[in-house]
């Protein structure tokens, strides 16, 4: 398909502008001016709207597919709470008017909002207190992390280690590393859960906590959670908790009891926002009472009159870790979602959620292999190594599944499984969704033995084949491709 640019001619238009009713360009300074026009196509509202919609095709989104893709959570969400996200009295909002006072009345509703969805956390997750700055789960990671620094500095604690078992998600060193940390490993026991022997090995004075994923990137539920954050807690440390998987858990545990001190939400995933591409994400942090006077500024707080504001002046707090209030369109979906849901519904999610990849485990683990043989929490890990026997590796596997017209699970996550499939198929799909589903899997496991060319060869379908995408990577053609990308 060709770039937007092929379709350009000079003079072209797609809307007209009324006069200008500020000072040319002339009257700006010399340094603010263009030294040469922009490069923008100039194409008709036509042309536009046709290459656009054409373009979207092409593409493979939620909202035209079954979207199994692991530890991201690509759910369909709910168009109604794009509506509620999309209502003038938000929207149109300015970050920088009054809060209280003249104007201020403009601002209460979404201060209200933060205010309100901070609390529908603090209840569902069972800590005392959330900032909902952080703009993305790995963000929220951070402000954890700092979070835990700003405790043990406080106390006067010099700890410099932290520990990822090994099923965590990859953004936990990282996040640890950039909080000043060092990182040590926890390996993963046979049956999936953290080795307590290695914690305990790697327990110390100079331990400053335990980022534990839970579900784990293996889809599990730890069992021995509670004795973790004991064992953690006994020796001086905290426990952060990764809530990218919370749609298998919510409103059936409240990880604030379990132990954990410490946790990020990923309202984009578990709570109403489509998520991938890079965005748009929300990671609110939640802690328990101790470690509130860390928390970012600023904060949401309710006034004796009922009335909402921002307050900035906490002695400890760790400072600022975003610009303004959070991503506010992805909470306001969240809060929508959580008040369409109700107290019961919110259960259900993880009912369903639970339930469906369940389902999937139990259809196809007589034809893929399972790393651990145990019931799954929201996503259920296969490994292609019996596939591979013949030739066929995971990625293949994920190439042929869009000629089925799915999208791919993710492949070769988490690393401690080989040839890792990890499907999740969310709570927001149908029994014959997953059947189909299920049968393209069964297909193309038959079609490993029979024909592996057949998936070698795959996507024969779709508007781009297969890439090489070593070469992609070492050597980017960003040019125009023809029709089949060749």
């Amino acid at each position: 398909m060709k770039l937007i640019f092929a379709h350009s001619i000079p003079g072209r238009r797609g809307a007209s502008l009324p006069e200008m009713d500020v000072p040319p360009a002339e009257a700006l300074p010399k340094s603010l001016r263009r030294t040469r026009p922009a490069e923008l196509p100039e194409v008709s509202e036509l042309d536009a709207v046709r290459h656009f919609i054409n373009l979207s095709r092409r593409n493979i989104g939620v909202d035209t597919c079954f979207y199994p893709l692991g530890s991201c959570t690509m759910k369909y969400n709910p168009k109604f709470h794009e509506q509620i996200a999309a209502l003038p009295g938000f929207a149109d909002l300015h970050p920088l008017l009054p809060q209280l006072r003249r104007g201020g009345a403009l601002t209460q509703g979404a201060l209200a909002v933060l205010h309100e969805t901070e609390a529908f956390l603090c209840e569902l997750l069972g800590f005392s207190a959330f900032t909902m700055q952080p703009l993305a789960g790995a963000h929220g990671e951070l402000t954890g992390v700092m979070i835990i620094a700003a405790y043990h500095r406080d106390r006067g604690d010099k700890r410099r280690i932290m520990l990822i078992p090994d099923s965590a998600h990859g953004t936990n060193p990282a996040s640890a590393t950039l909080a000043g940390f060092e990182t040590r490993n926890i390996p993963t026991d046979t049956q999936g859960n953290v080795d307590l022997e290695a914690l305990d090995q790697a327990l110390d004075t100079d331990v400053a906590g335990l980022m534990l994923t839970c579900p784990s990137t293996l889809g599990l539920y730890d069992r021995n959670v509670r004795e973790i954050c004991r064992r953690v807690h006994r020796a001086g440390g905290l426990v952060y908790g990764d809530g990218a998987n919370l749609n298998a858990l919510i409103g059936r545990l409240r990880p604030g009891d379990l132990g954990f001190d410490v946790m990020h939400v990923n309202l984009h995933k578990t709570f109403s926002t489509p998520h991938g591409g890079g965005g748009p994400g929300a990671g609110p942090v939640g802690v328990v009472k101790a470690l509130v006077p860390f928390l970012p500024t600023s904060r949401v707080l309710k006034r004796a009159d009922g009335s909402y504001a921002l307050e900035y002046h906490f002695k400890r707090s760790i400072g600022y870790v975003a610009p303004f209030y959070g991503n506010f369109g992805v909470i306001l979906r969240a809060y929508a979602y959580m008040l369409t849901l109700g107290k019961d519904g919110v259960g259900r999610v993880s009912d369903a959620a639970v339930l469906n990849a369940n389902y999937v485990r139990a259809r196809l683990r007589d034809a893929y292999a399972e790393p651990v043989d145990r019931a799954c929490m929201h996503e259920c890990v296969f490994s292609a190594s019996r596939q591979a026997a013949c030739g066929v590796h995971a990625l293949d596997i994920a190439k042929a599944l869009l000629d089925r017209g799915c999208h791919p699970p993710t492949v070769y996550f988490p690393l401690t499984v080989p040839e890792a499939l990890m499907i999740e198929p969310t709570e927001t799909e149908s029994k014959q969704t997953l059947d189909a589903f299920v049968e393209a899997m069964l297909a193309i496991a038959a079609a490993a033995r029979d024909n592996p060319q057949a998936l070698h060869d795959a996507p024969v379908t779709t508007p781009v084949g297969r890439l090489d995408e070593v070469r992609a990577a070492r050597r980017p053609d960003l040019a125009d491709l023809g029709p089949r990308g060749d």
